[in-house]
């Protein structure tokens, strides 16, 4: 019996293009997280009742703190995908690690990147590292739901061969060679639903019921435990690339560099408790 899927959209990855000029629609999900993440950024700083005193910035440093994020991203994120999942680009063509707009950014690159941003910009300005830190992990998941929108459009990540309702039929010109055609998970899609909205609403309960941003390091620490569950189950999911060193009959690279995430996660929030009770008693 032939298994029936949705068909992929098929949507041009290039949203506008005016002679040699391109605009895609990667670039376009970056901008929108970046630009909708400062947006919320300075909400979230102007909201005095959600701080235990005065916020740690004023929210027209976000304005600044904004060009320190998206270079950490951009570099952190392309720099990433090429020193963890590609490094043949070092050798066969590296004019093509600066090519962010054709896709190929990794998450894990992107944090380290933004957690540079976030040490200098913090130091620089005499703002506490921990409290910026935590109003970028109450952010962060903007960014991820539209970055793993484009990777749908671009059909890059996709997941396994399965036969689910819900299955997607990707072209085989998006397939990597030796990966069958057929009906297949959107895994784009569900870490879009698990590390963009769900974290988001997660970390909006936290922060505006639960007064989590009163224990500097428990936002980042509930961010950090919370994307890297979400990423190890989609990543189950996923088609992993056999040929990467690290993937394993049990374990995917994705998988790997997630595990620091939720053990540094774990101890963000067992510290950042343990400093709160003791401010209390």
């Amino acid at each position: 019996m032939e298994l029936m899927a949705i068909p992929f959209p098929g949507i041009d990855p290039v949203a506008v293009a005016i002679g040699p000029v391109q605009v895609r629609w990667y670039g376009l999900a970056y901008l929108a997280g970046l630009t909708l993440g400062w947006l919320y950024m300075r909400a979230l700083l102007r909201n005095r009742k959600i701080w235990p005193g005065e916020p740690p910035m004023r929210a027209e440093q976000a304005d600044d703190f904004l060009l320190w994020a998206t270079l950490g991203t951009v570099v952190g994120g392309r720099l990433g995908y090429v020193l963890l999942y590609d490094t043949r680009l070092l050798i066969t063509d590296p004019l093509q690690i600066f090519a962010v707009w054709q896709g190929g950014m990794s998450f894990h690159g992107g944090l380290l990147g933004v957690i540079a941003a976030i040490l200098l910009f913090s130091r620089w300005n005499r703002i506490p590292t921990l409290s910026l830190g935590d109003v970028c992990a109450a952010v962060a998941p903007i960014g991820l739901f539209f970055g793993r929108v484009a990777n749908f459009i671009n059909g890059e990540v996709y997941g396994r061969l399965t036969s689910v309702p819900w299955a997607v039929e990707f072209p085989a010109s998006v397939l990597r060679p030796g990966d069958a055609f057929g009906p297949r998970h959107p895994t784009q899609l569900y870490e879009a639903l698990l590390e963009g909205v769900v974290l988001f609403l997660v970390l909006r309960y936290f922060t505006h019921r639960r007064g989590s941003l009163s224990a500097p390091g428990l936002t980042a620490g509930i961010f950090l435990l919370g994307y890297g569950v979400s990423r190890i189950l989609a990543e189950f999911t996923k088609a992993w690339n056999q040929l990467h060193p690290l993937t394993t009959d049990y374990t995917s690279p994705g998988m790997i560099y997630s595990l620091p995430m939720v053990a540094l996660g774990i101890y963000f929030i067992a510290a950042s408790t343990r400093r709160r009770t003791l401010a209390i008693q």
